[in-house]
Protein backbone atom coordinates (compact mmCIF):
# COMPACT_ATOMS: atom_id res chain seq x y z
CA UNK A 1 0.00 0.00 0.00
CA UNK A 2 1.91 3.37 -0.99
CA UNK A 3 0.38 6.72 0.67
CA UNK A 4 1.03 9.88 -0.16
CA UNK A 5 2.28 12.45 2.59
CA UNK A 6 1.20 16.43 2.01
CA UNK A 7 3.76 18.74 4.23
CA UNK A 8 1.98 21.77 3.15
CA UNK A 9 0.34 22.10 6.23
CA UNK A 10 3.63 21.26 8.57
CA UNK A 11 5.44 23.52 6.09
CA UNK A 12 3.16 26.74 6.65
CA UNK A 13 2.90 26.87 10.72
CA UNK A 14 6.59 25.16 11.09
CA UNK A 15 8.86 27.49 13.25
CA UNK A 16 12.03 27.17 12.47
CA UNK A 17 14.12 24.09 10.87
CA UNK A 18 14.49 21.16 13.34
CA UNK A 19 11.16 20.31 13.45
CA UNK A 20 10.72 19.75 9.79
CA UNK A 21 14.34 18.31 10.51
CA UNK A 22 12.85 15.87 12.97
CA UNK A 23 10.19 14.73 11.59
CA UNK A 24 11.54 13.76 8.11
CA UNK A 25 14.21 12.49 9.80
CA UNK A 26 11.69 10.28 12.01
CA UNK A 27 10.27 8.83 8.98
CA UNK A 28 13.21 8.46 7.07
CA UNK A 29 14.57 6.17 9.85
CA UNK A 30 11.30 4.27 10.21
CA UNK A 31 11.76 3.17 6.28
CA UNK A 32 15.07 2.53 6.67
CA UNK A 33 14.65 0.17 9.50
CA UNK A 34 16.95 2.16 11.71
CA UNK A 35 16.84 0.89 15.12
CA UNK A 36 18.57 4.54 16.68
CA UNK A 37 22.45 2.96 16.89
CA UNK A 38 23.50 4.74 18.18
CA UNK A 39 22.18 6.44 20.72
CA UNK A 40 23.02 10.39 20.97
CA UNK A 41 21.87 13.44 22.52
CA UNK A 42 21.50 16.98 20.83
CA UNK A 43 22.37 19.36 23.50
CA UNK A 44 22.08 23.71 23.62
CA UNK A 45 25.19 24.88 25.73
CA UNK A 46 24.18 28.42 24.84
CA UNK A 47 22.73 30.72 22.73
CA UNK A 48 24.85 30.06 19.81
CA UNK A 49 26.83 26.88 21.06
CA UNK A 50 25.52 22.88 20.61
CA UNK A 51 26.86 19.69 21.20
CA UNK A 52 26.08 16.20 19.46
CA UNK A 53 27.05 13.13 21.91
CA UNK A 54 26.65 10.14 20.70
CA UNK A 55 27.35 6.82 23.09
CA UNK A 56 29.68 4.81 20.79
CA UNK A 57 30.58 1.91 23.37
CA UNK A 58 33.51 -0.65 22.40
CA UNK A 59 34.71 1.36 19.75
CA UNK A 60 38.32 3.11 19.53
CA UNK A 61 39.01 6.61 18.61
CA UNK A 62 40.59 5.11 15.47
CA UNK A 63 37.41 3.53 14.11
CA UNK A 64 35.35 6.45 13.96
CA UNK A 65 35.21 9.00 11.10
CA UNK A 66 33.36 12.37 11.41
CA UNK A 67 33.20 14.20 7.52
CA UNK A 68 31.39 17.56 6.81
CA UNK A 69 30.23 18.16 3.73
CA UNK A 70 28.33 21.26 2.47
CA UNK A 71 25.41 20.78 4.84
CA UNK A 72 25.59 17.36 5.97
CA UNK A 73 27.59 15.62 9.28
CA UNK A 74 28.33 12.43 8.91
CA UNK A 75 29.42 9.59 11.55
CA UNK A 76 30.59 6.49 10.61
CA UNK A 77 31.49 3.71 12.86
CA UNK A 78 33.71 0.77 11.70
CA UNK A 79 35.15 -1.91 13.99
CA UNK A 80 38.61 -3.22 13.38
CA UNK A 81 38.73 -6.76 12.62
CA UNK A 82 40.19 -8.01 15.79
CA UNK A 83 40.88 -11.85 15.74
CA UNK A 84 39.04 -13.61 18.79
CA UNK A 85 41.26 -15.39 21.16
CA UNK A 86 39.93 -19.04 21.23
CA UNK A 87 39.81 -18.37 25.40
CA UNK A 88 37.42 -15.51 25.39
CA UNK A 89 33.98 -17.28 25.60
CA UNK A 90 30.85 -14.67 25.69
CA UNK A 91 27.62 -16.02 27.49
CA UNK A 92 26.19 -13.04 26.73
CA UNK A 93 27.10 -10.07 24.03
CA UNK A 94 25.20 -6.67 25.25
CA UNK A 95 27.57 -4.33 23.78
CA UNK A 96 26.76 -3.69 20.24
CA UNK A 97 30.04 -2.87 17.97
CA UNK A 98 28.65 -2.98 14.39
CA UNK A 99 29.38 -0.75 11.61
CA UNK A 100 26.98 2.61 11.30
CA UNK A 101 26.84 5.59 9.80
CA UNK A 102 24.88 8.85 11.03
CA UNK A 103 23.64 11.87 9.48
CA UNK A 104 23.03 14.96 10.80
CA UNK A 105 21.74 18.42 8.25
CA UNK A 106 22.85 21.29 9.24
CA UNK A 107 21.85 24.81 8.89
CA UNK A 108 23.37 26.64 6.50
CA UNK A 109 24.82 28.77 9.45
CA UNK A 110 25.94 25.84 11.41
CA UNK A 111 29.42 24.88 11.67
CA UNK A 112 31.70 21.71 13.25
CA UNK A 113 34.58 23.36 15.62
CA UNK A 114 35.37 20.39 16.82
CA UNK A 115 35.26 17.17 18.22
CA UNK A 116 36.43 14.62 21.48
CA UNK A 117 36.44 11.74 22.22
CA UNK A 118 36.31 10.32 25.99
CA UNK A 119 34.87 7.20 28.30
CA UNK A 120 32.76 6.05 25.16
CA UNK A 121 31.35 9.11 24.38
CA UNK A 122 31.67 11.36 21.10
CA UNK A 123 31.10 14.66 21.32
CA UNK A 124 31.18 16.89 18.17
CA UNK A 125 30.74 20.69 19.08
CA UNK A 126 28.45 22.94 17.17
CA UNK A 127 28.84 26.50 16.44
CA UNK A 128 26.06 28.69 15.20
CA UNK A 129 27.69 31.76 13.14
CA UNK A 130 25.18 34.43 11.26
CA UNK A 131 26.80 36.26 8.83
CA UNK A 132 26.37 40.07 9.22
CA UNK A 133 23.67 40.30 6.01
CA UNK A 134 21.84 37.97 7.56
CA UNK A 135 21.15 39.55 10.99
CA UNK A 136 18.30 41.25 11.71
CA UNK A 137 18.56 44.66 11.69
CA UNK A 138 16.25 47.37 12.45
CA UNK A 139 14.43 49.36 9.42
CA UNK A 140 13.90 52.97 10.91
CA UNK A 141 10.06 54.43 9.65
CA UNK A 142 10.32 57.87 8.34
CA UNK A 143 7.72 60.48 9.18
CA UNK A 144 6.09 60.91 5.53
CA UNK A 145 6.76 59.16 2.01
CA UNK A 146 9.39 59.93 -0.05
CA UNK A 147 8.84 59.28 -3.83
CA UNK A 148 11.98 58.05 -5.56
CA UNK A 149 12.54 61.31 -7.25
CA UNK A 150 12.87 62.96 -4.00
CA UNK A 151 9.52 64.40 -3.88
CA UNK A 152 7.05 63.99 -0.96
CA UNK A 153 3.82 62.46 -1.33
Amino acid sequence: MRSNFDFAPLLRSSIGFENLNRLLDSVTRAAEGDVGFPPYNIEKLGDDAYRITMAVAGFAREELDITVQENTLLVTGKAADEAQPAERTFLHRGIAKRAFERRFQLADVIKVTGASFENGLLNIELQREVPEHKKPRKVEIAEEATLIDGQTA
